[in-house]
């Protein structure tokens, strides 16, 4: 399907080809949206509801593939009994294979058999928060590195004991993150990545996919895809990525954005060689068609 004759003049303005990067205007930012929306459709997928079970899934994604990550979670589980049953986040109507395949957060989300809050009635995290750290090891072995992330999610789960009451949680159920709900966005932050070993990544997993909170995970291809269409600064750091993905996302469309970019860089957008031929963007993206070493000049002109 051919892009209009202005979606196609949105090639330039914030891009690599004019030499100097400038913040994408709400425009481009919509035509990129609506050109990903095209090929991948709109997720349909609501917050599960449950963020300290996020927060342990993501530490577990860390340097490893989806399948490993879900493997060493249901050790977990299986270990630590106490820990409930799962399903599924994902609403039915959005739970087909190419959609479970490309959703980097299709996993498995624990989610109590009680009613009510994250851990009311249900001793849920407390085992593995008391567990001696080498069972933790022990049992999320699959996943990776697991003596730093034994380590890490033990830390972690005491940190937000230690502290969550301070900030809001109750007295009596010290061992919950549902409180950051009723936070705003930079307070939630601010929080989580105070937590140990909690970057903006992991921080905007949780807000986003388990309390719907606005804000966006921007991972390796949602980074390569951004930059490559003229969204991010070349070279930005992550904490930059984060904040520029943040303001030009519109509210409601956050889940959007970062899966089908997230999609469009697993299926077409590859980090070393990409399908630039068979791309439904390559008319309005600045680096398209663009060897190695064309795309490193751009970039250093950027950079001066």
């Amino acid at each position: 399907m051919p892009l209009s004759r202005a979606a196609s003049s949105l090639s330039t303005g914030s891009s690599l080809s004019t030499g100097v990067w400038r913040a994408p205007s709400r425009r481009r930012v919509r035509a990129v949206r609506d050109r990903l929306r095209l090929i991948y459709g709109v997720p349909l997928a609501k917050p599960h509801g449950h963020p300290i079970a996020e927060l342990i899934l993501t530490v577990l994604s860390q340097s490893t593939n989806d399948r490993n990550r879900d493997v060493a979670y249901l050790a977990l589980r299986e270990r630590f009994s106490a820990l409930p049953r799962a399903r599924h986040p994902l609403e039915p109507a959005a739970r087909s294979a190419s959609c479970l395949a490309d959703l980097g957060r299709a996993r498995v989300i624990p989610l109590p058999e009680c009613a009510g809050a994250e851990s009311s009635g249900c001793d849920t995290w407390v085992e593995v928060r008391d567990a001696p750290v080498d069972e933790i090891e022990e049992a999320i072995r699959p996943g990776g590195i697991s003596r730093v992330k034994s380590a890490r999610i033990k830390s972690i789960l005491r940190a937000i004991t230690e502290t969550a009451p301070s900030h809001g949680a109750s007295p009596d159920d010290p061992l919950s993150l549902d409180w950051l709900a009723g936070q705003t966005v930079a307070e939630a932050q601010r929080y989580l990545t105070s937590l140990p070993g909690v970057g903006r990544k992991t921080a905007a997993c949780v807000l986003l996919f388990a309390l719907g909170m606005h804000d966006v995970p921007v991972d390796t291809h949602v980074s390569r895809v951004g930059t490559r269409l003229g969204l991010f600064r070349p070279k930005a750091p992550f904490e930059e990525l984060h904040d520029t993905m943040l303001s030009f996302t519109p509210a409601g469309e956050e889940l959007e954005l970062h899966l089908n970019m997230l999609r469009h860089g697993r299926r077409t957008c590859y980090a070393r060689r990409p399908a630039c031929a068979d791309c439904a963007l390559n008319r309005m993206c600045p680096s398209a068609f663009k060897g190695p070493r064309e795309l490193l000049s751009s970039i250093a002109t950027l950079r001066r």
